[in-house]
């Protein structure tokens, strides 16, 4: 489920701890996620020792993109804000520069589906997405995502406000889809 011919998604490993740091601590990626402040290799390793925990007690899972023709990490799927209640999880997905434009990210999304709605059974994955990442828009549009919603100056960047767009896909319609 979370393999195909192009990439793998797996945990967090040890292993892990340089290529999260140089992420995490890149303050071009801060706006489009919730970080403030840079991370150190302490916290950092403690994530990774936490990261055996269920995604119901956590409300959420970070996964690492794996290439398989070349087996180096390429990336991350962010599961977050599960909410069970309401049968829906948020979607965070980073593939490095080093590695765009091979599908990457693309693949990711089409195992993470097969994750969330077919094992688990969600109703809903959406994701917030800049109005200026046209490349995003282009891809979950592309993959069937529906752009639901304009939040207006909704994340704070160097140059100004800036829009966000919240896409969203649905369980009935992926599984239709994947007939």
């Amino acid at each position: 489920m979370l393999e195909n011919e192009v990439i793998r998604l797996r945990a967090v490993e040890p292993e892990d701890l340089d290529r999260l740091y140089a992420w995490e601590n890149d303050p071009q990626l801060w706006t489009v996620g919730n970080t403030r402040n840079p991370y150190s290799r302490f916290v950092l390793k403690q994530y990774i020792l936490n990261s055996e925990k269920d995604i119901y007690e956590t409300h959420q899972l970070r996964l690492m993109i794996v290439s398989v023709k070349t087996g180096e990490t390429v990336g991350t799927v962010d599961l977050f804000d599960f909410d069970i209640h309401n049968s829906r999880v948020a979607l965070g997905l980073y593939v490095d520069i080093a590695f765009q434009k091979n599908g990457y990210a693309r693949e990711a999304l089409h195992l993470v589906e097969k994750y969330v709605f077919n094992f688990l059974q969600l109703n809903q994955l959406y994701c917030h997405i800049s109005e200026s990442n046209t490349a995003s828009h282009h891809m979950f549009e592309k993959e069937g995502y529906e752009a639901s919603g304009f939040l207006k100056n909704w994340i704070k960047t160097p140059q100004g406000f800036e829009n966000i767009i919240v896409f969203q896909q649905f369980r009935d319609k992926f599984l239709i889809e994947q007939r």
